[in-house]
């Protein structure tokens, strides 16, 4: 029993700092400053990657200055992780997904990595993303309700692996779609299955470079990867899992630069379309 509320006790603080410490990302990010954050940065073997790619922070995202209208933040205690999702319309429309990883030490930070999206990428609409997200609700689930950490690697795992690789074949079954269940992916508001494909390309490229942040009490779990079933994309996904289904997909994914072999769409349609706008 007191091992047991040691480790209770132990997983709440830790959710305590990975928490606090993606509030002070968020401030950052508002003020286009590193001081609310720097200060927890690891001096030997700190990081910084912008769309799946190693960058100077001073020169990236968190050098602007956004006014962050939302962000929701879910705290992974087994990995010592977190991640954020915010949206900012002004002064440019952003909509990013960021995973923060911890040392060992509490409140040190070894990795910093975000999908940043902005005007041009697929289906964008920081504007209508926003007011998606505002309807849904992220409550911390009930104890009878929440899924177990296996459960939501298997479940997102197998939402990527639909779309190509080795276990594609049998990916639809590890998904237990809910009803309803809500898929935002900028612009576009749509069942989880609308477009989705049955499965069973096991020739096509696997979805890679998968980082994972896992939070069960929210029935979250985040994967940003490379979207490399489909082309070398930046791309975050993330499902919320309530009483055993599916409830909502949030999608932020960019455009390949240039069409050529192994690169996929590069957006001409969505941004000529539906994803066609300036917030």
């Amino acid at each position: 029993m007191v091992d047991r509320l040691s480790r209770y006790n132990l997983r709440a603080a830790r959710k305590h700092v990975l928490l606090a410490t993606a509030e002070k990302y968020v401030a950052a990010q508002n003020s286009g400053g590193l001081d609310t954050i720097q200060p927890h940065f690891t001096t030997s073997n700190f990081t910084y990657q912008e769309n799946n790619q190693i960058f100077d922070i001073k020169n990236g995202v968190l050098s602007k200055a956004l006014k962050v209208e939302y962000s929701r933040s879910t705290a992974d205690t087994v990995a010592c992780a977190s991640y954020t999702e915010l949206v900012a319309l002004t002064p440019t429309p952003h909509v990013i997904g960021t995973q923060i990883r911890h040392g060992p030490q509490p409140g040190t930070i070894t990795l910093v990595d975000s999908i940043v999206a902005t005007t041009g990428a697929l289906f964008f609409n920081a504007s209508a993303s926003l007011g998606y997200f505002q309807k849904e609700t992220w409550k911390p689930l009930d104890p009878p309700a929440r899924p177990t950490r296996a459960t939501l690697q298997q479940a997102i795992d197998a939402y990527l692996d639909l779309f190509g690789g080795p276990n594609a074949a049998t990916a639809r079954s590890h998904l237990p779609f809910g009803s309803p269940c809500e898929r935002v992916e900028g612009a576009r508001f749509i069942n989880c299955t609308d477009g989705m494909p049955a499965g069973g390309n096991t020739n096509a490229k696997s979805v890679s470079m998968r980082r994972y942040v896992i939070d069960e009490v929210l029935g979250s779990a985040d994967v940003l990867c490379s979207f490399t079933a489909v082309g070398n994309i930046p791309d975050s996904h993330e499902l919320r899992i309530e009483n055993g289904k599916i409830r909502y997909v949030h999608t932020i994914t960019l455009c390949a630069v240039d069409d050529g072999p192994d690169w996929g769409p590069t957006c001409i349609a969505a941004r000529a379309g539906r994803g066609k706008s300036t917030k």
